[in-house]
């Protein structure tokens, strides 16, 4: 009867240990499948933001300031709330503004501060933003030799 007891006991632990693991990898699997998810949302919602950032066209300077400074207030948030997110975000807005590049024209007109804000996210408009001439004139500098010539006493 002890012998009996013994084994539907060990029997019983063996049983709630399995079904124990089984519900911990599920619970892992949902976790990731959610993370995933996450991702994908982060990464639509910059091609939607990059989209709009295109084709904004503020009626002043000021509202144009205004809009750009919660766009990067948004993304510093961002940063701080969620790494994961935010590399997720950064990645869908590179993508949508090295999209937009390929096509971008001079049928597009976009202000100083979308091509300052547009270098972060994509490299090519770099040449854009910073290779515009510095000054109007050019200066030029010529040097002619002369023969050295030494008097000497002794």
């Amino acid at each position: 009867m002890k012998v009996i007891k013994s084994l539907v006991s060990i029997l019983t632990l063996v049983i709630t240990t399995s079904l124990t693991a089984q519900e911990t990898e599920a619970t892992t699997e949902v976790a990731s499948e959610t993370t995933i998810s996450k991702q994908d949302y982060y990464t639509q919602r910059a091609a939607q933001d990059a989209k709009f950032e295109q084709e904004f066209k503020a009626s002043s300077n000021d509202e144009e300031e205004t809009f750009w400074e919660k766009q990067e207030a948004y993304e510093k948030d961002l940063k701080k709330r969620d790494k994961k997110a935010y590399r997720a975000y950064m990645k869908g807005k590179k993508a949508a503004y090295a999209e937009h590049y390929e096509h971008c024209d001079n049928h597009c007109h976009h202000s100083e501060h979308y091509y300052h804000h547009a270098t972060y996210y994509y490299y090519r408009y770099d040449s854009y933003y910073y290779n515009q001439p510095r000054r109007s004139t050019i200066g030029i500098s010529s040097r002619v030799s002369t023969p050295r010539i030494s008097v000497g006493l002794f």
